[in-house]
This record gives structure tokens, sequence and C-alpha cells, in this order.
């Protein structure tokens, strides 16, 4: 029996390992399509308002996942068992989208990524009340040192608009809840449905207030990239969504960083400028900061493995 056993571990051992390698592809992947987001969001931020922009965000997010999943799934792509965990993710993904579309409007896409890294720290620090995991005195020193970062970015009391900084580190926050809720839930819905829900509040709400602000699209090319926001923004967050259902969130979500690259060469392809030094060293510091909590936050208390591994009980 025992070398039975011990002849079952490394299968199980190298399924976990595949899908801890899956979850950071995914994450990989995303981190690859949100900065062409990011880039048109700069371009039509120049002759359209935010909530309009938001507004096609969500919505062209929300008929391209009806159109991709109706036709093969039917309603019960719709129909989820934690419907009030996935509206709790949605609402925190609309903030948090609304937070950087009007912020990223004065920040460079380079910078304003570096600031959104602090996406995990805070998923380290809602950990605790959410997950039932405790903080460690180094995690904590991490995430003071990660924020430290932020400030050598932001540099207050530089020509930087303070306001649209503050907003995209909120916009941080907003995300790292949806993050925690996406993976909570990925143990009762097939990510289809999270994808579907995650533009759902944002539709609703925004098609309420965009009427009031509406500017016609000067272009056809302009109607289709406001398109596009909805197709780049399904798929960027379908990634998102596969990534944390194949590992935790703790380990995938430092793979976010690979956006600098992206944000780096599409802000120079819009604006012909380069990150500064202080922006350089700002993202070296967060980078490495939330690299360490990643390494850290894999060994996890009991209690959260729990939560994470916990699946629903399916009816008779």
């Amino acid at each position: 029996m025992a070398s039975r056993g011990q002849g079952h571990a490394p299968t199980a051992e190298g399924g976990r390992d595949r899908r801890v390698l899956l979850g950071i592809l995914f994450m990989c992947l995303s981190a690859m399509i949100f900065p062409f987001m990011n880039g048109l969001v700069q371009l039509l931020s120049r002759d359209y308002p935010s909530e309009q922009i938001i507004w096609a965000r969500t919505s062209s997010h929300l008929l391209v996942a009806l159109l991709w999943l109706l036709p093969s799934q039917g309603v019960g792509a719709l129909r989820s068992r934690r419907p009030w965990l996935q509206i709790l993710g949605s609402v925190m993904l609309v903030t948090s989208t609304s937070m950087f579309f009007i912020g990223v409007k004065d920040v460079p896409l380079a910078k304003a990524a570096a600031i959104s890294f602090t996406a995990p720290f805070f998923v380290a620090l809602l950990a605790w009340p959410f997950l039932g995991e405790r903080i460690r005195g180094s995690r904590l020193l991490a995430v003071a040192i990660g924020f430290a970062g932020v400030l050598i970015v932001i540099r207050p009391g530089a020509e930087v608009v303070q306001w649209a900084s503050i907003l995209i580190i909120g916009s941080a926050a907003c995300y790292a809840v949806y993050q925690i809720v996406a993976r909570r839930v990925a143990g009762f819905d097939r990510p289809e449905t999270s994808v579907m829900y995650s533009a759902l509040v944002g539709t609703i709400v925004m098609s309420a207030i965009v009427p009031w602000v509406w500017v016609w699209p000067k272009s056809p090319l302009d109607a289709l990239l406001m398109l596009g926001l909805g197709v780049l923004g399904a798929s960027g967050h379908y990634c998102v969504v596969r990534s944390l259902a194949y590992a935790e969130a703790n380990i995938v979500s430092p793979f976010q960083y690979a956006q600098i690259v992206g944000s780096v060469a599409i802000g120079w392809a819009i604006s012909g400028l380069l990150p500064d030094l202080y922006t350089w060293i700002g993202a070296a510091v967060i980078c490495l900061a939330g690299i360490y909590i990643a390494i850290t936050q894999t060994r996890r208390t009991p209690a959260a493995s729990a939560i994470f591994t916990e699946r629903p009980v399916r009816p008779d």
C-alpha cells in the first residue's frame, strides 16, 4: 500500500505543476492584451468622455461574450451557483476600470502600469479577511517596500497629476478584490460564466449614464476602436479568469508585471516618450517586492487552502 501511495504522489504533484504553469501562461497572455486596450483608451480619450469609453468597454465586452457563448451554451452560460459573488466581482471590475480609464488620461501608460502593479500587494493584505491567511511580518514589510516603490514612481509634489495617480491606486485595490472573488467563484462556475458576469454591472450602470454625455463617433475607425475595447477586454479577462481557475491568485498575480513591457512600447508609439529613471526604479522595487510576496504566499495556511479547494455539492 505504501508503494502504491508513493507511486501516485509524483503524478498528483505533476498535475498540480501543470495547472500552475497553465495559470501563469494565461496571466502572461492577459498581460500582453491589456496594454493594447489601455493604449486605445488613451487615444479615444482625446475626443470622447470617459463615461462613453467605459460604456464602450463594458457593453462591447458583454456583446462579444454573448455572441461567443450563447450559440454553443445557450442561457446556461448565464447560470451561476454564486450569483452574488459574480455581481460583487462585476462591481469591483467596473469600479477598477472606471478609475483606471479616468486616471490614465493624465498619466503615461508605463507609469500607470507601474502604479497598477500594487494589485498583488492588496491581494496579500486582503488574504487575511477574505481567505483566512495571516500576514507574516516579512510579508508585511514587502508590502510596505512595494508601496515605497509606488511613491518613487509618483513622486508626490512632482509635476505628475496626483489625483490621477491616486485613482490608479484605487483601481488596483478594486482589481485585487476582483481577483480574490474570481478565484473564490472559480470553484463553482465556469470561466465563461465569469467572463459574462464581469461586464454585466458595468453595462447596466453605464448604459444609464452614457446618453447624457454621448458623442457620436467621428469616423468608422473610432467606432471600430470602441468595439475593440470590448474584444480586448473580454479576451484579457477570460485569460485572467482561466489563470485563476488553474492556480492561486497569490502565485499568478505577479505575472501581471509583464504588462510593463507592452505598456512601455505602446506608450512610446502613442506619445514618443519613454519612462523616466524614477519610473524604472520604482517599477523594479514594486516588482521585486511582489515576487517576494508571491514566493511566500505559496506557503498558505490550511484554512486558506480549504477555501481555495472548496467545491460545490452537485445536485443529484
